[in-house]
């Protein structure tokens, strides 16, 4: 597996080897000596999670806070995203700026999303099942987020917005100015 740090520290993205034959193809999609190696420290995923959409359904940007706060290890198992993190860590040299990654089926390219980042991704593919590991359990008491288009980020979703689908929580999550971090 190769493990690469983005421009923003802590998050990086995995290609995992892909070993195929006539008879199909298979990935160690993780590999917690190897993830543990490269991070510098011992990640415990404790929940994993699935959802499948729509193309041009758009989710996020969520996040926990506090002592709920969560990494993540996402990935496509079937279909295409661009995938988004942005930092949100206030110490952080790159506070307010984000990472895409484009991970799909073909590419098996994975994203790594430390505490402190909020996450978000848009489907570019119908049917698409996207999958993803957690540190942390869920809590409803601690999630928000901060809303997909804000003009602080200038995230270029590379998609026309009149075409978004948004779940009506999502449409009312507060700017990045207001976020609760």
């Amino acid at each position: 597996m190769i493990i690469k740090e983005t421009k923003l520290k802590g998050c990086y993205t995995l290609q995992p080897k892909v070993f195929e034959d006539k008879r199909g193809y298979f990935i160690e999609s993780y590999n917690e000596n190897v993830f543990k190696k490269a991070l510098g420290k011992n990640i415990n995923f404790v929940q994993d999670n699935e959802s499948q959409s729509s193309k041009g359904v758009l989710r996020g940007l969520h996040y926990q806070t506090g002592e709920f706060a969560q990494a993540k290890l996402v990935r496509v198992i079937k279909g295409k995203v661009l995938d988004i993190a942005v930092d949100l860590r206030q110490n952080s040299l790159t506070f307010g700026e984000h990472v895409s990654a484009i991970l799909s089926e073909e590419n098996k390219t994975q994203l790594f999303i430390p505490r402190g980042f909020a996450h978000g991704f848009l489907v570019l593919e119908d049917n698409t099942i996207f999958s993803y590991k957690c540190d942390n359990f869920y809590n409803k008491e601690s999630e928000t987020g901060v809303i997909y288009n804000d003009k602080d980020l200038n995230i270029d979703w590379k998609y026309p917005e009149s075409e978004l689908i948004l779940s009506e929580k999502d449409l009312l999550l507060p700017s990045f100015k207001n976020a609760k971090l």
